[in-house]
């Protein structure tokens, strides 16, 4: 497996186990870089694909305290616990924090390789998703304070003739600024600006929410332009949009 795009940063505070694990998981196809809890914070970037495989005792911070920190980050890093001094309440608290999983040392290789894998291909999606969502927002921003207006009636179901009299404008310039936020949105329909909107936090009422979340994934993806490169476990995801 080739996993030369994602790096699993090893945590903890035994300097022996993180060679251990280090050699584990290089020898796997891994990239490693094995840290004390600080030294992670000082040289952590976000940007980073990856995964934490995180102590849950480290000296100073600790690693349900690193985990917590990472929370408010707008793509924090998925954690894998592994300790020899877990319990049942601390594990409970580190899933329900976010970790796709707690380990027990000693670990099974086979085991830690799966959480490992989870791990990765729960970054990617998030990073996809991540990028997905900065260039509708990216386009969303270039509309203007009249187009925001129009799109947030057209969204709500509303035809040209409501739209109008609801902003004191004319329903030809209700028209000429539904065409110019679509073609802005790179949508051809109220159908893809739905979902649009929805992905980037654009208030759906209920009944247009109907029929439309099983399409919201793929619509996205597919009027969405230039090219990206987001990393998923063992390959590299190329993303190309006319």
């Amino acid at each position: 497996m080739d996993n030369e795009a994602q790096t699993v940063f090893v945590i903890d505070d035994d300097p022996a186990i993180c060679k251990a694990l280090s050699r584990l998981l290089t020898a796997a196809g891994y990239r490693v870089r094995a840290f004390e809890s600080e030294g992670f914070l000082a040289e952590r970037n976000s940007e980073a694909p990856g995964c934490l495989l995180l102590d849950v005792c480290l000296p100073g911070l600790g690693g349900m305290e690193l985990q917590r920190s990472l929370l408010g980050s707008p793509c924090p890093h998925p954690i894998v616990f592994l300790t020899g001094q877990g319990d049942i309440q601390t594990s409970v608290n580190a899933m329900k924090g976010g970790a796709v999983d707690f380990l027990t040392k000693p670990i099974e290789g086979g085991r830690l390789i799966a959480a490992i894998d989870k791990a990765l291909r729960f970054d990617a999606e998030r990073r996809l998703e991540y990028a997905i969502r900065n260039v509708i927002q990216r386009r969303f921003d270039k509309l203007t304070p009249r187009e925001k207006q129009v799109m947030d009636w057209m969204i709500r179901g509303r035809l040209n003739k409501a739209t109008a009299a609801e902003l004191g404008i004319g329903e030809k310039t209700v028209k000429v600024h539904r065409a110019r936020l679509l073609q802005k949105m790179g949508v051809r329909s109220v159908a893809e600006l739905v979902p649009l909107g929805a992905r980037i936090g654009v208030a759906i009422q209920p009944d247009l929410r109907i029929g439309l979340a099983a399409s919201t994934s793929q619509q996205a993806r597919n009027v969405i332009p230039n090219t990206a490169s987001i990393p998923k476990a063992g390959r590299r995801w190329e993303l190309t949009w006319a």
